[in-house]
């Protein structure tokens, strides 16, 4: 005999403000707590240092996880010039200083550079692996590795601002993968000056948007309170970017025994990822051939 699930089968997003000094993991097991959820999963880390949009999904919603971690993102961030620290970042040692300050045109004209798609070598301290040992747990023992670069693709990098001489404020919207501690440091070998972190917030990542979130704050305060339910988002708001098709009773029956079902298409593409629904409630996710869905995630939902 199977055994039953701890927690509510609810499923949906929800859209944390995670605050400094706590990990992506310590917020989703808040909200799977707060919620009494059965089942719970994020869509892109942020570092404890970090703060800003954190996409958590609930049950059938975990299913959708891969397609906001493949979205963009966007990031606010300050740099903080003339210091190049072990970590990238406000964490670690100082490494390197320089007297040297750029100008605000000088930070614009080296931006170009840092767009499209770029080669970005990973930070010391990251969670790469490097013979099956994560980088950080390496450099913490005095290690200094040759870590690979890695495709990032930048779609846009601007300075929105100086308060300072010191400081850069800036925003980034990348694709997935992209580490704002290396372009800091690149960007501070490039104008010469030496880079780091100092603040690092993400403000939007696919369909979600900072605004849309709960604060941590207000997250402790209803844990276990059905009024929480109020701040989740539907399962397909994860599915932005693919098409919706609409399928009949009988397509839906086969498409949740994982057989293709018949859906009614337009202008969709033979080969197309979609995901089919019925009056509104989501189906699966698959491949569209010939009038059909070949289903790769089927979702177990109540209409």
């Amino acid at each position: 005999m199977a055994r039953r699930k701890k927690g509510r089968p609810i499923s949906g997003w929800l859209i944390v403000d995670k605050p400094l000094g706590v990990t992506s993991s310590a917020v989703v097991n808040k909200a799977k707590w707060a919620f009494d959820a059965q089942k719970a999963g994020h869509a892109g880390t942020l570092d404890p240092e970090a703060s800003g949009l954190l996409a958590i999904a609930f049950g059938e919603a975990t299913k959708t996880v891969p397609y906001v971690t493949d979205s963009m993102k966007a990031y606010h961030f300050t740099v903080r010039l003339g210091q190049a620290t072990n970590t990238d970042d406000g964490e670690g040692e100082v490494v390197n200083e320089s007297k040297l300050r750029p100008t605000a045109d000088e930070i614009r004209a080296a931006l170009p550079v840092f767009t499209g798609d770029i080669m970005q070598v990973p930070p010391q301290y990251s969670a790469v692996k490097v013979d099956g040992e994560r980088a950080y747990k390496r450099a913490r023992d005095g290690e200094e590795m040759e870590l690979a670069a890695r495709t990032l693709f930048v779609e846009s990098l601007e300075l929105i601002e100086m308060p300072d001489a010191d400081h850069a404020v800036l925003e980034m919207v990348c694709g997935k993968g992209g580490y704002v501690r290396s372009i800091a440091r690149d960007l501070g070998r490039a104008l010469g000056c030496f880079g780091h972190v100092v603040q690092l917030r993400r403000v939007w990542a696919g369909p979600f948007e900072i605004e849309d979130g709960i604060s941590f704050e207000t997250l402790n305060e209803l844990a276990k309170d059905r009024k929480l339910d109020e701040f989740l988002l539907p399962l397909e708001a994860g599915l932005h970017d693919l098409t919706e098709l609409s399928c009949t009773p009988e397509g839906a029956a086969k498409l949740r025994y994982g057989n293709p079902g018949m859906v009614i298409a337009s202008d969709v593409e033979y080969g197309e990822e979609c995901w089919a629904s019925l009056d509104g409630v989501p189906v699966a996710i698959g491949i569209y051939k010939s009038g059909e869905l070949h289903p790769k995630r089927v979702f177990v939902l109540e209409g």
